[in-house]
């Protein structure tokens, strides 16, 4: 092959389009390897290539129920600590540049305190709901993480690149905000779904804020997803047929997925261990 495949996808809601991401990438993908396939000790790969396409994922309606897949490797606990990282900024203080044993980057730290190399830190997000309220239709709207001084001699560069917002109004004069995340590479099986989770979560704290300040009504449009490379593992993809595929196989649809009502309940009652958890880490226990 020498062409990276260029899919598509489009759901409903969150689950219904990653879940057709996903079976776009495992019958139209292409097998690559990468910097993190293992070798033995003569240097022969270990793990398989990896599963990879140049993908896009449309979610039509990033508030429409249900919310959540089971095929999802994880649980409400790592959804709500990965909401609390990206959107609160509840890890921002284990950034440290200058120091590679420590984390370089979050993208709340990116997003909300975007620092140009001067020292000068710019809020990004703020800045981008400033720029909806004053001008909804503007095409400028958008932020960064990239920063090519740091993250490209890094050995963990950030995977998201660019975050680009919209809004159309509707004959009712409702605000409708429409949200792009375009990203350099992603684990579409074990994270694409709590990348996406998390911005459609800060997709719909920006549209509040953004109604509160422009006293208008403000819903969630479209979300667009949008990855360089989207990927599984070739060390997951055993794992990804017993879980992923027969789920598909074996349930409908309405037995993969959760409501928020199914859900937030765990979420909420999980933050007080998530916090413990970061509070342990801090005093090195």
């Amino acid at each position: 092959m020498k062409a990276i495949p260029v899919l598509y996808a489009e759901g409903d809601n969150l689950p219904d389009a990653w879940e057709l991401a996903l079976i776009e990438l495992k019958y139209g993908g292409c097998k690559i390897r990468t910097q993190y396939d293992l070798k033995d000790a003569a240097g022969l790969f270990i793990d398989p290539p990896s599963l990879d396409s140049t993908m896009m994922f449309v979610v039509t309606d990033p508030a429409a129920e249900p919310r959540f897949s089971k095929c999802f490797p994880g649980g409400p606990a790592d959804l709500q600590e990965y909401r609390m990282e990206v959107v609160d900024g509840v890890k921002d203080h284990w950034v440290d540049p200058n120091d590679k044993k420590k984390w370089q980057y979050t993208y709340h730290n990116r997003l909300t305190a975007y620092d140009n190399g001067t020292g000068l830190k710019q809020n990004q997000i703020e800045k981008m709901i400033d720029q909806l309220v004053e001008s909804p239709y503007s095409r400028r709207v958008e932020a960064i993480t990239w920063q090519p001084w740091k993250d490209q001699d890094c050995s963990d560069p950030p995977c998201l690149q660019r975050v680009w917002c919209r809004i159309l109004e509707d004959d009712q004069g409702v605000w409708w905000l429409q949200m792009n995340t375009d990203w350099r590479s992603r684990d579409a099986f074990k994270a694409s779904f709590m990348n996406a989770d998390a911005f459609i979560y800060w997709m719909g704290v920006m549209a509040e804020e953004i109604g509160r300040r422009a006293k208008r009504e403000v819903r969630l449009g479209r979300y667009c997803d949008k990855s360089d490379s989207f990927h599984i593992y070739g060390k997951d993809l055993a794992e990804f047929e017993n879980l992923f595929m027969n789920e598909m196989h074996n349930k409908t649809f309405g037995m993969r997925m959760y409501n928020t009502e199914d859900l937030a309940p765990m979420m909420t009652e999980s933050i007080p261990e998530i916090v413990e958890k970061i509070r342990r880490k801090d005093a090195g226990e």
